[in-house]
């Protein structure tokens, strides 16, 4: 059975159905794609699809543009959740390897 993550992270939905789910028009979410806040899959004919995670994320994003906040400020708040996250990861990966070494020693 698949974990909600990966349920989370599929790129199911198109983009008309994420206009109805996040309100946002079809050139609102292509620009926030071509200013690398959002990366939906293309199938073979071109077509994006979207992920339940991305359209959370389009979300925030909409909601941070109407706060004000530039498009830029976005993109590197992303940058720096991913970074944080990838090293958190490797951290806990790190720590089992540890935990799995001296547990075996014992």
């Amino acid at each position: 059975m698949a974990t909600n993550e990966s349920y989370l992270e599929k790129k199911v939905i198109s983009i008309g159905t994420v206009c109805e789910l996040t309100g946002l028009s079809e050139r609102r979410i292509r620009y926030y794609e071509e200013r690398k806040l959002i990366f939906p899959e293309r199938t073979n004919r071109g077509i994006r699809k979207y992920s339940f995670t991305d359209v959370e994320r389009l979300m925030d994003i909409a909601n941070k543009r109407e706060e004000g906040i530039q498009t830029a400020e976005i993109r590197k708040e992303y940058l720096k959740e991913k970074k944080y996250n990838e090293r958190t990861m490797r951290e806990q990966v790190i720590r089992g390897q540890l935990n799995a070494y001296f547990r075996t020693r014992e």
